[in-house]
């Protein structure tokens, strides 16, 4: 995903965006302890990608990016339990 791309988002998805990001980047931690990761440069793509989104987030004013993370982590968990 471009800039332009990223630009070019709602401010809702960019959030939603950025929590499927860091999961991945979860994902691929994992895979490199377990030595199952193919392609060692997606860590550092997937990285880069969350700094991509921070920083258009950032530009937008948003506050509290970390904070709105977790309240919409919460409510998703809340969505599924139901």
């Amino acid at each position: 995903m471009n800039i332009a791309e990223i630009r070019a988002m709602k401010t809702d998805e960019l959030h939603s965006e950025l929590d499927r990001i860091r999961r991945h980047l979860f994902d691929l931690r994992s895979q490199a302890v377990t030595e199952k990761l193919e392609d060692p440069t997606q860590l550092t793509k997937t990285r880069r990608e969350i700094a991509q989104l921070l920083t258009v987030l950032t530009e937008r004013g948003e506050t509290g990016i970390e904070e709105k993370q977790y309240h919409l982590e919460t409510e998703a968990r809340r969505k599924v339990a139901q």
